[in-house]
């Protein structure tokens, strides 16, 4: 439910959240002043050194000679950059730039990779275009029935809840899928309880089932799409009888969930981490994108496909060049025509830019190899506890020449670093975000910043002046963001036609809006789709389960998640009082019946252990999980990692890595 702090009069004005917060948002004053912030550069003598505090122009020097000796003896892709989710859309579309223009380099990826990637990849195949929902955040109250695949909105995105809430109270119906009984799925008339890893086989089963019952739409497929007669073949192996063997789904919910959404006049389709975070997570979202297809729901207002965005600007971090593939306004970074386009808008020859580097944990497992970067600078992330495997991240960090961290607290990977920068928060700067029904809002600064700090845009200016990089690198935020509107002009994420003053003046503005004109687009699709032939793409996909399936040695699925009162890797919430005092210590959840055949009772301590490593965590008992499932969240840091154990296998599209499902034994610790 949404957490309020008091009496908050809900803000008409504010249509996403009317102005409430949960526990995290209003705590997070209490981070600008955290005890151990960063307020001066750091920096070792030598790789053993400790990190002492040093100038400005100390530290941006070492690094510019850092960068220049390290492309001097093996290459301009021997440096890498690695970015973030929760950067504004100045920042993420400035690193961007700095990379492929001042350092010229093809290596750049971010944490946004782990999140959003398989969603955006379904999307785009299918539609043409991703954007998070294609719908606004309100039409969810006006929607007769959402299914949510894999989110848990009342711990992750708690304002999302009050939405849902509008939807009931009219008589609108909820469905979630998830291997626990989680919050969410305590507020759902029908809850799902799947085996984790087979998101895929259900959808596929529930499109069956539609097809079976006379719930598809026809005259919708014939005028909208292309693609269902060979996704008719595929779902007809996937009768209800086989899926509820794969899934533990009975029939008769499935059967329950396929004519609540068939006899909507309105459905939405959501699909969340707990769906895509997998090795066959695009294929996942493609087979949920299938069943709302079908059921010809995408294109109508208040229906269609949608996805939740899991960070603070995930929807816009994701649109304007930290992929390794991408350009400015969801461009390919190798379409000869886009290419030219933001070349011309950088004063750079369209040659001169790199090409597609490395996806994230794929470059993450390059650091410090023969022929993988020798240097990497990270902007806005943590990646020795947010990314898989972190037991084998930490030991390629280690094992770079180089290491700079932008950050305004000691992470954990700012603690192996060779120079850390100290940066400004979200308090103290001003930019924008793209929230994920992909309105644009305007982020003012409240604060002045720490004397000592400096934003990522004023990093990134004084870097590159010392690399000589040729065209304009403004520390100014407007100034970047109408360079910003410039280069996605024309393209999927066109900003063209939003100011900073539209924005404040209409309370955000929609993307695509591509020109000063132009209203904004709140709701996509609702002519055409973004394919060539304006027809969404129907694609057959099979089910082939997770890349690790559970055996004698290692008897349990490990599932991952969030929790209230933490964040992404916890470096920032774990630094707040009353959110430790609210989730004090990492835990595992246990089926009771599981603890009994394991001994182990509530409170206990246990070690977790997978193929890649072990955790320590105590146990939380519960009757709401699987009996073969256990649960941790990700949010700490040293020995309760919950990222020592999830498996780095990649999706073949997206390149996202299986957090979401691996093959575990828990242990009791004497």
């Amino acid at each position: 439910m949404l957490v309020e702090r008091g009496a908050i009069t809900p803000r008409d004005d504010i249509p996403a959240n009317a102005g409430g917060l949960c526990q995290k948002g209003w705590t997070a004053g209490e981070l600008l002043g955290a005890p151990d912030r960063v307020t001066a550069p750091l920096m070792r003598a030598h790789r053993n050194a400790p990190l002492e505090a040093v100038s400005w122009d100390t530290a941006l020097d070492r690094i510019t000679a850092e960068v220049r000796r390290i492309q001097r003896a093996h290459g301009l892709d021997a440096v890498a950059v690695f970015g973030g989710g929760g950067l504004t859309n100045e920042k993420a579309y400035q690193l961007g730039k700095f990379a492929r223009v001042a350092l010229r380099t093809a290596n750049i990826d971010y944490n946004g990779r782990f999140c959003m990637s398989s969603a955006a990849a379904a999307q785009n195949r299918a539609f043409g275009l991703d954007r998070g929902l294609p719908v606004p955040i309100t039409d969810i109250a006006e929607t007769d029935v959402v299914l949510l695949a894999g989110g848990n909105v009342a711990e992750t995105m708690p304002p999302f809840v009050r939405h849902l809430a509008a939807q009931r109270e009219r008589g609108g119906r909820l469905i979630v899928i998830d291997p626990r009984e989680t919050p969410t799925a305590r507020r759902a008339d029908l809850h799902l309880q799947i085996t984790p890893g087979t998101d895929l086989a259900l959808a596929n089963g529930l499109l069956h089932l539609a097809i079976v019952e006379g719930l598809i739409d026809h005259a919708y497929l014939a005028r909208r799409t292309v693609g269902f007669e060979a996704v008719r073949t595929t779902v007809n192996a996937y009768w209800p009888e086989r899926v509820e063997r794969i899934t533990g789904v009975p029939v008769p919910r499935m059967r329950e969930a396929v004519h609540m959404l068939g006899g909507a006049h309105r459905a939405l389709i959501l699909t969340a981490r707990g769906a895509e975070q997998h090795a066959t997570g695009t294929d996942t979202v493609t087979a949920f994108i299938n069943l709302a297809l079908g059921l010809g729901l995408p294109g109508r207002a208040g229906s269609g496909f949608g996805c939740l965005t899991g960070q603070g600007n995930g929807q816009g971090g994701r649109e304007h060049g930290q992929k390794a593939d991408q350009l400015p306004g969801y461009r390919k970074i190798d379409d000869s025509v886009a290419r030219e386009h933001v070349a011309r808008v950088w004063g750079v020859a369209p040659g001169d830019l790199p090409g597609p580097g490395l996806s994230a944990f794929e470059l993450l497992a390059a650091l410090g190899t023969p022929a993988g970067p020798r240097a990497m600078l990270v902007f806005g992330s943590n990646p020795v506890v947010s990314a898989p495997d972190s037991t084998r991240v930490e030991a390629r960090l280690d094992a770079l020449d180089f290491l700079a961290v932008a950050d305004f607290v000691p992470s954990e990977t700012a603690a192996r670093a060779d120079v850390v920068l100290p940066t400004t928060q979200w308090a103290e700067e001003t930019g924008t975000v793209t929230n994920l029904e992909g309105r644009v809002l305007l982020r003012r600064a409240a604060l002045p910043a720490p004397s000592g700090a400096r934003s990522d845009l004023e990093i990134l200016a004084g870097l590159a002046g010392r690399l000589d990089a040729p065209g304009r690198f403004s520390a100014d935020p407007a100034e970047v963001f109408d360079e910003l509107r410039a280069a996605s002009a024309g393209g999927p994420a066109d900003y063209s036609g939003i100011t900073y003053e539209r924005i404040v003046a209409e309370t955000g503005v929609f993307w695509p809006c591509p020109g000063e004109g132009h209203p904004g687009t709140p709701r996509v699709f609702l002519d055409r789709f973004a394919t060539p032939d304006g027809r969404a793409r129907l694609i057959p996909v099979e089910h082939r389960g997770p890349a690790e399936e559970i055996c004698g040695d290692y008897p349990l699925y490990l599932t991952t998640g969030r929790v209230l009162a933490h964040y992404q890797s916890g470096a920032q919430t774990r630094r707040v009082r009353a959110l430790v005092d609210a989730a004090p210590e990492a835990y595992v959840e246990v089926h009771a019946d599981l603890a009994g055949r394991l001994e182990v009772d509530d409170g206990a301590a246990v070690r977790v252990t997978s193929r890649r490593g072990s955790a320590v965590a105590t146990v939380r008992l519960s009757r709401a999980i699987r009996h073969d499932t256990v649960f941790m969240p990700f949010h700490w840091a040293g020995a309760a990692r919950a990222n020592l154990l999830t498996n780095p296998a990649l999706d073949p599209v997206s390149r996202m890595p299986e957090f979401k499902v691996c093959a575990v034994r828990v242990e009791k610790i004497p």
